[in-house]
């Protein structure tokens, strides 16, 4: 009996194996795909993301938010032709501050963010303001670009709620969130319906020859299985330098552990029509006196009474009598090796909630009892600069689609789009060298990695 074949075998049914394997198969009419997981679909991380998208992307140059545009339009096209199946929305992004200081940060960040492509920046600095909030629905006929309002009436006419120190707010409006997983299922069905196969498996050997990719070992619960094929896809999310190595490629990737705090806001302190809201300063918790007293004689726990970086962020989810809250907070970056069950520290939930009490001072109400949350979260496999693996590796026929960090859900469709592109020989954007791997053998590239600024990562 002769061995299977297959056009292509996709390494990985995370949403950036799906998306390769939809955009491969639906709308590059590559025929016949293989996509093999051990695991069952979006089952990894792909399932435990905030599920959020932006455009609001700092540089060097424009390649992110070019990138991320295309892949918000994609999102827009999947929205429109499924009836709105993944439930897209565009409340925004609204990074807040207290410090006056940053508020000319603020305004020029807006203005630089137009030449990359964000849209227009607006400023509000009058009561009388033409400021348009966002609907809590949909997301058609929203403006692009950012609204700056420094106008304290404004700021508590529409976001009563912040801290009644706010002095600021940059409203990024191309961003939102919608469902990953209906978005996901919805790709892969229409995968399917154009023949592609998935396989659960695990993938334990590529075979090379004459310096191309011939074919693909999968361990199945019946055995080993190989599949003749000219095309290997590795999209392993945070096993893709795993994978990688069966090639013989090492790939500059990392890992860091990300979690979230989910609980039910019984006491409606965060409107359901909130965008996702980032405080932008940095936060000391708030404790009463004698809990710092007793936090200071415990070296176990002193940390807590250190300042906290900027950026705990978070927004609402769902509605009804028991409507959701979905809080973030990196302030543990450090690279770890992807084990899996992940474990968290038991700590957090009570540590984020206090960050974004400082935000939202409402919330300050669960501090003397804590709610009942659930922590979860996966990992970010990101390289340095924090941006996507899209393209050939050094092996012919030989491809990946990774390095996602925590933006797989937002950007999948864009860049799963760019990797069908190379494998179906189509004209290729123009922002596609910024995300091959390669880049980092160009000496321009390398002197720009050297002074890398802000990498977006939230």
């Amino acid at each position: 009996m002769s061995a299977p074949t297959a056009d292509v075998v996709i390494c990985g049914a995370g949403i950036a194996g799906i998306a390769a394997a939809y955009h491969l198969a639906v709308r590059r009419d590559v025929t016949d795909v293989v996509l093999v997981d051990d695991r069952p679909p979006l089952s990894l991380t792909s399932d435990k993301s905030t599920e959020c998208y932006r455009n609001w992307w700092p540089g060097p140059g424009d390649d992110m938010v070019a990138l991320m545009n295309r892949s918000i339009d994609l999102l827009e096209e999947l929205a429109r032709e499924s009836g709105n199946a993944f439930r897209m929305s565009r409340r925004g992004y609204l990074f807040v501050t207290a410090d006056a200081e940053r508020v000319p940060r603020f305004v020029r960040a807006a203005e630089e963010a137009v030449a990359r492509g964000v849209g227009p920046a607006r400023m509000h600095g009058s009561p009388g303001s033409d400021y348009r909030p966002a609907p809590t629905d949909g997301f058609e006929g929203q403006p692009t670009g950012t609204d700056v309002i420094t106008d304290r009436t404004l700021l508590r006419r529409h976001f009563p709620y912040l801290a009644e120190d706010t002095v600021a707010v940059l409203h990024a409006r191309r961003c939102g969130w919608f469902s990953g997983q209906q978005l996901g299922m919805y790709l892969l069905e229409r995968a399917r319906e154009k023949g592609v196969r998935l396989v659960e498996g695990r993938v334990e050997r590529v075979e090379i020859a004459g310096g191309r990719v011939r074919g693909v070992t999968v361990e199945t619960r019946g055995g080993a299985r190989t599949f003749s094929t000219p095309r290997f896809v590795n999209a392993a999310g945070p096993f893709v330098q795993r994978v990688s190595r069966l090639l013989g490629v090492e790939l500059a990737v990392f890992c860091e552990r990300h979690a979230k705090v989910a609980f039910n806001d019984v006491l409606h302190v965060v409107p359901r029509e909130a965008p996702m809201m980032i405080w932008s300063d940095p936060v000391r918790l708030p404790w009463s006196v004698e809990e710092r007293e007793e936090l200071a004689r415990s070296s176990a726990h002193a940390r807590l009474l250190e300042e906290f970086p900027a950026g705990v962020h978070g927004r609402p989810e769902g509605a009804g009598e028991s409507p959701v809250v979905l809080l973030i907070w990196t302030y543990d970056v450090e690279p770890v090796e992807p084990t899996f069950p992940l474990e968290f520290d038991p700590a957090y939930g009570e540590i984020v909630l206090r960050g974004m009490s400082r935000m939202i001072p409402g919330l300050a109400a669960y501090l003397p009892r804590l709610p009942r949350h659930v922590v979860d979260g996966g990992y970010y496999t990101k390289t340095r600069e924090n941006r996507v693996l899209a393209g050939p590796l050094p092996v012919e026929g030989a491809y990946v689609l990774g390095a996602l960090s925590g933006y797989g859900l937002m950007a999948s469709n864009g860049a799963a789009e760019l990797l069908a592109d190379y494998i179906a020989g189509c004209p290729l954007p123009r922002y596609a060298p910024a995300f091959r791997l390669d880049r980092y053998d160009d000496p321009a590239y390398r002197a720009l990695f050297a002074r890398w600024g802000d990498s977006g990562q939230l």
